[in-house]
């Protein structure tokens, strides 16, 4: 039995030693039935000359100096002495022979080397904290699963260890990188296998768990309550979410990602042992991350466009959420998967209230404030805004509201231009609820005409506030969730309203020109007629010049048909009977437009707004 006040190992199963002379750049691997004396001895010996060497408390030279950075090649013939030591005491214990003289001195060696070993595994730890950080293991992600462990490199292959073409593809830095990584490696599993586990985690968990910490820290992640997040100003909070999702990207390529496959790297020999140390060394940070879209999304404050920001923490979660599952697999740290997806479940729930305050808000705009020349209204412009920058979180609400009750229509106004979506694609619940949204606004903007007080205005604001709906679906992603029918029966709406214009806009000039206007007609009757053209030409002008349409293809397309109905009518009738009302003079007297100024003040028309002092009736420019 060991002696009082010397530890007791705990070894690993093994199979007993062959016989036979041992060097000390031999290691013992083959089984055999027992060994002699001579041999327990001259493998204690040989185990004692180098362990003395790098002993601490009886060599100076050992006390300064690092055996892994002097000698890579004399390391592994310590590791391999205490490794061949571990087995000989572990067949002395086997052999009922555990009162013996050589077990009493291999366990002394043995306590002076993992003390050695400990030391070298702080410095290396210590010394190479900048090629060991996650961003740069990260990096290495393929490489080290790959290439052969440089720990099982034939360090006697060359005095010089030069480690060969194997490693000309990789840098100098990644070189040292992965070097620290196999003599971690090496350590790690000579004092877990020689029952030195304990003060081997110790080490690796107080030094990289300050790693991580300090990397957090960095990174802002902070513990924030949802008093202080709704005492937070937007611009504020918004920075914050701006940062935590920077945060997220850096965590999860970097961060935890390149822990993991450390941890995995160097404590390879025990699964029990990287789980405990991933998870005491990650979990606290990584479950502060995973709070923080929780408690955003607790928030009392509502405002429609808090939902991108939102939309974009789910995102990242969604996104990232393969590899939470797999760097955060082991059981021991199921809390940072459960908080992930606590988190995604807020922003669930927040997400739809944010959607219904939006139509909320559109159903219950007051503002009775009309756009000049029944131009494009602000509710529109920001209804849009809103819509299409959803559009392009497609997906993600798709997911979000793909259980979502649909919409009950019945909760809207019947108005003649809605068109449902059909559309059974996986996207159709989002459609549904696009959908909905747009006939919101449509029926607002229905309301919103009524203010006009000439109804031929209302009728071009509604053909306006229409077309850009639609300028806009074709412009960006909504033009995937829309069906084509739906977009198709929309368009049509707009020439619909856009000649109900026409009709109340200029149907008086029509009706004041004659049905058959190339029929014969008496000078008096010639002349009334071009009176009441010019009247009701000048006064349609002057109502119309203030109109706008913003949209180019809009525009033409309402000169193009009122001129084909108005210009021809005119010219027929003009060139029929200028002659009937006299000669030049009397022509002067009783026309005040010539076909070609009706077409060239028709040219003229919704490209401005009209303002006092501005522009130029009819009857003045003639």
């Amino acid at each position: 039995m060991p002696r009082k006040g010397m530890r007791s190992l705990c070894f690993s199963p093994e199979t007993p030693l062959f016989q036979g002379s041992v060097s000390p750049s031999s290691s013992i691997t083959s089984p055999a039935s027992g060994f002699s004396e001579s041999m327990i001895e001259q493998i204690i010996d040989t185990a004692a000359i180098i362990v003395a060497k790098w002993d601490g408390e009886t060599s100076s030279y050992a006390k300064v100096t690092s055996m892994f950075y002097e000698s890579k090649r004399e390391a592994m013939h310590f590791i391999r002495s205490v490794n061949d030591l571990r087995k000989i005491m572990h067949f002395l214990v086997s052999g009922q022979d555990s009162g013996s003289e050589n077990l009493i001195r291999a366990q002394r060696l043995m306590q002076i080397a993992m003390k050695r070993l400990q030391k070298e595994f702080y410095q290396i730890l210590s010394m190479n904290r900048a090629h060991l950080d996650p961003e740069s293991v990260s990096t290495r992600s393929s490489r080290t699963s790959t290439q052969s462990s440089l720990s099982d490199y034939d360090y006697d292959a060359s005095p010089d260890y030069e480690i060969g073409a194997a490693k000309e593809s990789i840098s100098e830095v990644e070189e040292v990188s992965f070097m620290a990584m196999s003599d971690l490696k090496s350590i790690a599993d000579c004092m877990i296998g020689s029952g030195y586990a304990k003060e081997c985690v110790q080490i690796y968990n107080m030094i990289r768990k300050s790693i991580i910490n300090e990397g957090i820290y960095k990174l802002g992640i902070e513990k924030v309550s949802s008093s202080k997040i709704n005492k937070m100003e937007w611009d504020v909070l918004n920075l914050k979410i701006k940062d935590w999702l920077e945060a997220m990207k850096i965590s999860m390529r970097t961060l935890f990602t390149g822990e993991r496959i450390l941890c995995d790297f160097i404590f390879s020999s025990s699964d029990s042992i990287r789980e405990s140390c991933f998870s005491e060394i990650t979990k606290e940070g990584a479950v502060l991350l995973f709070e923080f879209p929780e408690v955003v999304a607790k928030v009392k404050k509502s405002s429609p466009e808090r939902i991108f920001q939102l939309l974009g923490m789910y995102t990242a979660i969604s996104d990232n959420w393969p590899e939470i599952e797999t760097i955060f697999s082991f059981e021991s740290i199921s809390a940072v998967r459960s908080q992930a997806l606590n988190s995604m479940a807020r922003l669930n729930e927040s997400v739809r209230l944010l959607l219904l305050y939006f139509e909320s808000m559109i159903q219950k705009d007051s503002s009775k404030t009309i756009v000049p020349g029944g131009g494009i209204h602000p509710l529109t412009i920001y209804s849009m805004n809103y819509l299409t920058a959803l559009a392009d979180y497609g997906n993600i609400l798709t997911d979000i509201i793909s259980d979502w009750p649909p919409p009950a229509k019945s909760s809207l106004p019947e108005i003649s231009f809605y068109s449902p979506v059909s559309n059974e694609s996986p996207a159709a619940p989002f459609s549904d609820r696009i959908s909905r949204l747009i006939l919101v606004l449509l029926c607002k903007l229905d309301n919103k005409a009524k203010y006009y007080k000439d109804i031929a205005i209302s009728y071009l604001f509604l053909a306006n506030n229409l077309q850009y709906v639609i300028s806009r679906i074709h412009k960006s992603n909504l033009h995937s969730l829309l069906s084509k029918e739906w977009i198709t029966k929309h368009e049509v709406k707009v020439n619909q309203l856009a000649t109900s214009y026409e009709r109340f806009a200029w149907g008086n000039v029509l009706a004041s020109l004659p049905t058959n206007p190339t029929a014969p007609m008496k000078p008096a009757e010639a002349r009334e007629c071009f009176r009441k053209f010019s009247i009701s030409f000048e006064d349609a002008y002057w109502k119309q010049i203030s109109c706008v349409v913003p949209n180019s293809m809009l525009r033409d397309q309402i000169k193009v048909s009122i001129g084909r109905k108005l210009v021809a009518v005119y010219q027929n009738f003009f060139d029929s009977h200028k002659s009937t009302i006299g000669d030049e003079k009397s022509i002067t007297l009783f026309v005040r437009f010539y076909p070609e100024d009706v077409g060239n003040y028709l040219s003229d028309l919704f490209i401005r707004t009209f303002t006092s002092g501005g522009g130029s009736s009819p009857s003045s420019s003639s």
